[in-house]
């Protein structure tokens, strides 16, 4: 229909209600066969008008049905009833899933941002708009509520539209209204809205939400991606948790549901730094529970708006600090990323990922993330693949990933080689799967020949946590455990070194073998690197690891200091760690052979507490016992 706004024109609207409003079953007999009918979104899904049109099925032939997703039970696409109803839905929700797989029903990958125009384009032009407003105001408007999104743009473009005008359906503010004059016919149906109440985290989720929260800055502004609820939960909105002690967040998204409520409540959320509707949530739909629901009702924190401008990658990228999570189901080794189907089988959709990824990745300070587990939720399958497997479909491209979580730690991959990235994923995979990850990666011929003597560095760190140092000038020192990603920092690290240095480490100074002697076996001991806060990233400036004697109680020290950064009290620092860990091992001790010149290292082990140096040829053999030890 051609949709004007009359608001301040028609003071007689009233009388144009009256005559819209009809019952259910009337306003769907203007449905024909062959049509193709739009459906509105989530938890604002019209339930009376659809239950109307699918008992009119023995009525009607070759009806297409348009949607994003629905909640409620999707009876439409029953196979019964695949005479009378085709299914066309730009996002696999659960109640449309088996009847997709089974080739009931079609799935057309589309970013949220692209579907409006899709209707605008006459190439998929739609007859029949089916939607869901709240009761008009004082001037003859109405809200869409909960579910802005595509709505809009389906009642814009519309032959007929009909509205199912429920009292339930909370006034939302923002870009939500239409007038009574851009619908057609009404039907009065007060129901309660469909709900998604929020249920415990699994442990899974929570770890993933955890490692997410330690990337996103104070004063971001933060999106959660419409990820599939899976035997893991939600991933994106488990977040939510872990940022109640940020600072000065904002939200742009194309979905909030009730794990935000906690969250806004807990003073986190201001929108204060927000580059544009600074101060509000800006949103386009909206599936949760009576809380959220109520929370939204006519409160101008929030602000709903259609997916053309909530999703549009150029308005993302003009928010500073723009962070950006999404899940996905399965990401080979080199950063494909497959966020619509698992095992090569469709499973949900592209949704806001790709406009959100590539607005993150174009703002000032933003982050684009991507979250999954590490294997599928009976433990059998790795989630990092190899190669994904035939039929998968890549959403985001290698060259658009940038941070890839599980719950077993996070890989930063943008900008960086195969190699790289090859290493960084497979540190992030279960532990079960790496080794098997480094096999296929070393035939696939993704890492070099000699990287082979890595495969005994690849189970994760006895100890994850980190140990902070402040030195005197302000600067923070982090010490974490060394991972197989940080090889080619390893790599600029010992350029740095002097030839004594290097010598202090390694009798045979060969630059190429060097960076591998610094990985601890991980069922031998334990290896850390000291880091300091880089534009990239990180930069190493130490390292040290201790190697358990194999019939011993004691380990093999060693610790490396950048010449640059020698004399601050890293060194010292770096072996009490060591200490910590190997104690924690139920270790008796650590052992040292110093070469005599290396006097540094011998000062840092005799302050270390009883410790026994023995001077034996050109080096010191030192001993510090634990059980003697009463520091």
């Amino acid at each position: 229909m051609n949709t004007q706004n009359f608001a301040g024109l028609d003071n007689n609207w009233q009388d144009r209600y009256a005559t819209m409003l009809c019952r259910a079953r009337r306003a769907l007999r203007r449905v024909r066969s062959g049509d193709r009918v739009f459906i509105g979104t989530g938890s604002a899904e019209p339930l009376r008008l659809v239950e109307a049109l699918v008992a009119r099925a023995p009525e009607l032939v070759d009806v297409e049905i348009v949607q994003l997703f629905t909640k409620g039970e999707a009876a439409y696409a029953d196979e019964k009833l695949t005479g009378s109803f085709r299914l066309n839905s730009f996002y696999i929700g659960k109640n449309v899933r088996e009847a997709i797989q089974a080739g009931l029903g079609s799935y057309t990958p589309i970013s949220l941002s692209a579907a409006p125009a899709l209707f605008r384009s006459g190439k998929l032009p739609l007859d029949v708009a089916l939607v869901q407003v709240s009761p008009p105001d004082a001037d003859g408007w109405m809200s869409l509520g909960i579910s802005v999104d595509i709505v809009k743009s389906a009642i814009e473009n519309a032959s007929l539209v009909i509205a199912q005008v429920n009292k339930l359906m909370p006034w939302t503010e923002g870009d939500s209204l239409v007038n009574i004059h851009d619908l057609d016919l009404l039907v009065a149906a007060d129901m309660p809205l469909l709900l998604r109440e929020s249920r415990a985290a699994h442990p899974t989720a929570r770890e993933i939400g955890r490692r997410v929260a330690a990337l996103v800055p104070d004063g971001a502004t933060i999106q959660f991606g419409l990820g599939r609820s899976s035997h893991f939960g939600s991933l994106p909105q488990a977040t939510c948790e872990f940022l109640s002690g940020h600072r000065d967040l904002g939200i742009h998204t194309e979905m909030i549901t009730e794990d935000i409520v906690p969250l806004i409540e807990s003073g986190a959320v201001n929108g204060r730094c927000k580059s544009s509707d600074r101060g509000r949530v800006v949103t386009s739909f909206c599936i949760g529970g009576e809380r959220l629901y109520r929370m939204v009702e006519r409160n101008p924190l929030f602000c709903f708006r259609p997916t053309e401008f909530v999703s549009n990658a150029e308005i993302i990228a003009r928010q500073t600090r723009m962070v950006a999570i999404n899940t996905a189901h399965e990401i080979d080794l080199t950063g494909q990323v497959c966020a619509d189907s698992e095992q090569g089988q469709l499973t949900a959709g592209v949704g806001g990922l790709v406009d959100f990824a590539r607005g993150a990745l174009q703002s000032p300070g933003g982050r684009s993330i991507i979250v999954l587990p590490a294997t599928s939720p009976d433990g059998q399958r790795s989630n990092i693949v190899t190669q994904l497997p035939p039929g998968a479909g890549v959403t985001l491209g290698r060259a658009e990933t940038q941070f890839i979580v599980t719950e077993y730690g996070v890989a930063d991959l943008f900008g960086k080689t195969i190699e790289q990235r090859v290493l960084a994923l497979i540190g992030v995979a279960n532990p079960r799967f790496r080794a098997g990850l480094f096999q296929e990666a070393m035939t696939a011929r993704l890492l070099r020949p000699e990287m082979s003597s890595l495969a005994d560095c690849l189970l994760p760190p006895l100890v994850e946590t980190s140990a902070l140092l402040l030195l005197d000038d302000g600067t923070e020192i982090r010490v974490r455990p060394l991972f197989l990603a940080d090889l080619t920092d390893l790599r600029l690290f010992l350029h740095h070194l002097s030839p004594t240095s290097r010598r202090y480490h390694c009798a045979e100074a060969d630059e190429h073998k060097l960076p591998f002697s610094l990985y601890a076996d991980s069922g031998l001991g334990q290896a850390v690197v000291a880091t300091i806060p880089d534009a990239h990233g990180e930069e190493i400036v130490a390292t040290g690891k201790y190697f358990r004697e194999v019939d011993g109680p004691y380990a093999e020290i060693s610790l490396l200091v950048r010449d640059d950064w020698q004399n601050r009290g890293i060194g010292g620092f770096m072996f009490r760690r060591l200490c910590e860990l190997a104690k924690g091992e139920g270790l008796a001790g650590l052992k040292a052979n110093i070469r005599r010149e290396n006097q540094r290292m011998q000062a840092i082990l005799q302050h270390a507490g009883p410790t026994s140096g023995i001077p034996e040829g050109d080096v010191y053999r030192f001993q510090v016992d634990f059980r003697d030890d009463a520091r």
